[in-house]
């Protein structure tokens, strides 16, 4: 079973895609398959960076994609439902007992409150989930209605995960529109998860960083 086998699988399509429709009734940012996707690939940059092999390069690009699959139960917890559901697909398709472990693993430690970056490749996870903050998220279309989250994600202009092995920083370099967000609204939503990038970088021997607007915040 390989990362490209899984997206083509139909039924995690469907977990996806109606897992995604949930949050679009509850009033979330997007969470379907341009956030997967953007999720599993920045994380096997993570890992590629720092020289991890390509079946953990391969194990983090599985647990990106699956994700977020335990929304379809219920956005509470869902990082734990998530999880419970991908070890039952995973282990239905014949995956390596061990290869299963760590995915779940890292699915259901990816979520702020309660994830712990308890290995490399959930630290990768969050790392990634965390960091993608965008403007293509946002689904409502009249600004008039915007609450913080959708004002936040709305705001930002560019964003961009790098890592530099050598000076061991990953920095999250952000570029946003202060007429529409101010860099305080950032903090009031996304503080818990900043320090929890800070903590899952800090597993990997790196040091966190947040730029914003070309000042360094962390």
């Amino acid at each position: 079973m390989t990362y490209e086998e899984l997206r083509k699988n139909e039924d995690i399509k469907t977990y996806i895609t109606r897992a995604d429709k949930s949050l679009k009734a509850l009033g979330y940012t997007e969470h379907s398959f341009a956030h997967v996707t953007k999720v599993s690939e920045t994380a096997a940059y993570i890992l590629d960076s720092l020289g991890f092999s390509k079946h953990d390069i391969e194990l983090v690009k599985m647990a990106g994609y699956l994700h977020d699959i335990g929304n379809l139960v219920n956005r509470t917890e869902h990082s734990q439902s998530g999880a419970v559901m991908a070890f039952r697909i995973l282990d239905k398709l014949g995956l390596d007992a061990s290869d299963i472990a760590q995915i779940v693993t890292a699915i259901g430690n990816h979520d702020e409150g309660t994830g712990v970056a308890v290995n490399p490749i959930a630290a990768a996870l969050i790392l990634a989930d965390k960091s993608d903050v965008r403007r293509s998220r946002v689904r409502n279309s009249d600004p008039t209605t915007f609450d913080i989250h959708d004002r936040v994600n709305y705001s930002v202009e560019s964003a961009a995960l790098t890592l530099d092995p050598d000076k061991k920083v990953i920095t999250l370099s952000l570029t946003i529109d202060t007429e529409i967000s101010s860099v305080m609204d950032y903090f009031e939503i996304f503080l818990s998860r900043m320090i929890m990038c800070r903590k899952a970088a800090e597993s990997l021997g790196l040091r966190w960083g947040l730029i914003i607007n070309g000042q360094i915040l962390m």
